[in-house]
């Protein structure tokens, strides 16, 4: 943990800042994915109704993800246009890379039979697996 100072010049602990995407902020990212950029309102028309965000909230989580690296600002007239700066797919990667680091020691083996054990993938899923897998072989 980081250490900061309060108002009286002690010191305390800080929350470290995570990467990792909330709920409700993944629900904003996928609106700004979508939609490429967008003000505030913009995105909170765009939200699914439930569970509903207030404005306020929206742009409380919209200044975190800035502060996260995950989107900009540029000022439009009065109001703020945010823009993704991480791509859906590198965004995936990366909760990916940490599902693997933390679930399952860093093996892909481990998270890749773990998938196949699961009762609920179908047929066409585990084709779709194995071709992949072929072609993954075939270019090593």
């Amino acid at each position: 943990m980081a250490r900061t100072t309060d108002a009286q010049g002690g010191e305390e602990l800080a929350r470290n800042r995570s990467a990792t995407l909330t709920e409700a902020e993944l629900r904003i990212m996928n609106v700004l994915w979508q939609k490429g950029s967008a003000t505030v309102h913009e995105v909170l028309e765009s939200l699914s109704a439930k569970p509903p965000l207030a404005y306020n909230s929206v742009l409380t989580i919209i200044r975190i993800l800035e502060k996260k690296g995950y989107l900009k600002h540029v000022k439009d007239r009065r109001a703020h246009v945010y823009t993704p700066q991480i791509a859906r797919e590198e965004a995936t990667r990366s909760e990916v890379r940490r599902l693997v680091s933390r679930f399952f020691g860093d093996s892909h083996e481990l998270l890749v039979l773990n998938i196949l054990e699961d009762e609920s993938i179908d047929a066409q899923e585990l084709d779709r697996l194995r071709e992949l897998l072929e072609e993954k072989a075939s270019e090593r």
